[in-house]
């Protein structure tokens, strides 16, 4: 369990309130309109009203105190720059700010984010790559080089074990998984056999994975 502070109650502040309390951390949330901290009380540990551009405010929360520092607000790009920066500079240990274009992600950077997250354009390629592909179900980047998909068996893999295919081998692919109606297998063998009706997840170089699976 993490202590988290986490500024901005917006739509996507507030999805990432509920996502902590799911997993079990402690959330102190902040926002200077009163309606939307009222509305997340549920969801956090602890909330207050107040203007996180404030040096004397953000000081009065003990930022040291906190694990990871999430900067959530949108649609006022001057204040989450000055939020990050005064985080940084009373001693948070990691500040993850939200950007909405690529040169806010710069900005942020330069001016103390440790982490950047950009939830329009991840959405975005997210959405193109699983809608533009009837054979991939799912998307996760790990980084610029490294995905993971989840994707139908192949025909021409359907009836044959994970040794015959010699994925790792032939296309430096890993399997982590097979999965078969919403039940995840882990153990995957070289022995395991791939049948039609199961999805893969699978590990890899994105262009490699792109090639191989025809993306």
């Amino acid at each position: 369990m993490k202590s988290i502070l986490l500024i901005g109650l917006g739509r996507f502040g507030k999805s990432i309130a509920e996502h902590l309390n799911r997993l079990g951390h402690q959330v102190m949330a902040v926002d200077k309109n009163e309606d939307r901290v009222d509305a997340a009380l549920d969801i956090v540990t602890s909330a207050q009203i107040g203007d996180s551009t404030n040096m004397e405010f953000l000081e009065s929360l003990g930022i040291r105190n906190f694990d990871v520092c999430f900067v959530a607000i949108g649609n006022d790009f001057q204040s989450s720059l000055e939020t990050t920066s005064l985080l940084k500079e009373l001693g948070a240990s990691l500040v993850v700010s939200r950007a909405e274009r690529d040169v806010q992600e710069k900005f942020l950077l330069r001016n103390g984010a440790d982490k950047v997250v950009y939830p329009e354009k991840q959405v975005a390629k997210w959405a193109a790559m699983r809608y533009s592909a009837d054979h991939i179900l799912d998307y996760i980047e790990l980084d610029d080089s490294n995905a993971v998909f989840e994707v139908t068996v192949p025909r021409s893999w359907v009836g044959m074990s994970v040794g015959q295919i010699d994925i790792r081998k032939r296309y430096n692919i890993n399997i982590m998984a097979v999965k078969k109606n919403g039940q995840m297998n882990l153990s995957v063998t070289s022995d395991t056999v791939l049948h039609e009706d199961e999805t893969l997840l699978v590990l890899g170089d994105y262009k490699t994975l792109q090639k191989c699976f025809h993306i």
